[in-house]
């Protein structure tokens, strides 16, 4: 059971799809260090109230926690677009068995059977 040209495109417009919409998501409340390493960014502009200050620094403890997940995310998809252009889409990464198709098609970046 191999993947069509078409099934193989279709996925990887959601792929692509998915990539803009997360790094769209990402510059929202990230910056790039000189290093091209996304940071996200810290309020600036502390005040000298305890419970104002808890709520900025738990917005970025939050925001880190989000940042953390779009990036695995945003990984993934990257991987998923090399597997595409190697020609090995589709392949379980641990086994080399065909990954099954409704599961590419739920999880395009899926780079294993379970």
């Amino acid at each position: 059971m191999t993947i069509s040209k078409e099934l193989l495109e279709e996925l990887k417009e959601v792929l692509i799809s998915d990539k803009n919409r997360i790094e769209g998501e990402l510059d929202k409340f990230t910056q790039k260090n000189p290093d091209g390493v996304r940071e996200v960014n810290f309020p600036s502009d502390l005040s000298f109230k305890r419970n104002e200050n808890a709520n900025e620094v738990e917005e970025y403890v939050d925001r880190l926690a989000v940042e953390e997940s779009l990036e695995e995310e945003l990984k993934n998809i990257n991987e998923a677009l090399k597997r595409m252009e190697k020609g090995v889409y589709g392949l379980d990464i641990k086994t080399g068995e065909e990954i099954n198709i409704e599961r590419l098609r739920a999880y395009p970046a899926a780079d294993t059977n379970v």
